[in-house]
């Protein structure tokens, strides 16, 4: 089995796992981003309010609505990244042993080099999977009193399945409609690719410091949980705003005659967000998504790396009991 598909499958299950435990603060941050409701602003509640008020007012479920979507769209993201993350990785590195033995460079890859493999992978994995986070983020965004659902008195609307959520993306903008928001992904591969960077700038220099001691302690999980979330803490501070508009984009469009709440793209969204909710506008909803974001990051990152070691011993001692039953 290669290193890169791996890396591919850990990163898949790390996600999985990292998605279940927070998709209920990832959906609430969905709505706080995508509200644009005066009144609400005036009355803001905090997160576990507003996940309580989602509770009593429409049900548990709807703290999980898109969730299978979502699952799938993360061990697709997340496996189609680790997996390029990878390639990309392994070809920086051999052009970096080669320079070294041209005389230049340490044999190292050096920060700017891994910035540009994280970027290549994200942008993969951004082109690959962008439909399905419309989706996800059309079912997250639904709620009870929607347009789309039927006004029959007394009777409950049928719950808003993901079939739901393709033919109304369908209905609006054709198959473009599931690209939606792909311009400002893109630019917010910068997020994982500052994230990364952190991270493996961070880890470097405790493995360094570790050599330094002659300490023969490997880096533990709690120290991969604890560099995780702070490489994604700082890259999401940084790349918020895009997300915002990301997740206006994706969201249902049809908003009555108020011209102010439709968006033509994402220039005109960044600049009627300006216009019409000034700056505050690009940072709705940013506490919620640091505690959910470096949560689901720091959790990715722990049983990334318990996968990789533990396939990757699995495949030492299948290898090595080969070995011994070949031998005299």
């Amino acid at each position: 089995m290669s290193d890169a598909l791996i890396n591919g499958v850990a990163g898949a299950g790390g996600g999985i796992i990292a998605q279940l435990i927070t998709y209920p603060l990832q959906t609430v941050n969905t709505r706080q981003q995508t509200d644009r409701d005066p009144k609400k602003r005036k009355n803001k509640a905090g997160t576990v309010e507003q996940m309580l008020q989602v509770v009593q007012q429409e049900g548990w479920g709807r703290l999980y609505s898109g969730l299978a979507p979502s699952l799938v769209g993360t061990a697709c993201s997340q496996g189609v990244y680790y997996y390029f993350y990878q390639i990309f990785r392994s070809k920086a590195e051999a052009t970096a042993l080669r320079h070294k033995k041209e005389g230049a460079g340490d044999g190292s890859v050096g920060m700017l080099s891994s910035l540009m493999v994280a970027a290549m992978s994200g942008c993969v994995n951004v082109l690959l999977t962008n439909p399905i986070w419309v989706v996800v983020t059309r079912m997250q965004t639904h709620t009870k009193k929607s347009p789309t659902d039927p006004i029959v008195s007394g009777i409950e609307p049928p719950p808003f399945a993901t079939s739901n959520a393709v033919q109304e993306v369908f209905g609006e903008a054709g198959i473009l409609g599931f690209w939606k928001g792909v311009f400002p992904t893109l630019v917010m591969v910068s997020n994982p690719s500052i994230q990364f960077m952190l991270y493996e700038t961070l880890l470097k220099k405790l493995k360094q410091r570790r050599a330094l001691s002659n300490s023969n302690k490997g880096v533990t999980a709690l120290e991969i949980f604890l560099l995780g979330a702070l490489a994604k803490l700082g890259a999401t501070v940084v790349t918020y705003p895009l997300l915002v508009v990301k997740s206006r984009l994706q969201a249902r469009q049809a908003m009555g005659l108020d011209k102010k709440h439709q968006y033509e793209g994402t220039l005109d969204a960044i600049l009627k967000m300006i216009r019409y909710e000034g700056l505050h506008g690009f940072y709705k909803g940013m506490s919620t998504k640091i505690v959910q974001s470096v949560l689901a990051a720091a959790v990715l990152f722990m049983v990334k790396e318990e996968l990789v070691n533990g396939v990757r011993w699995m495949l030492l001692k299948d290898a090595a009991k080969v070995v011994k039953s070949k031998s005299p």
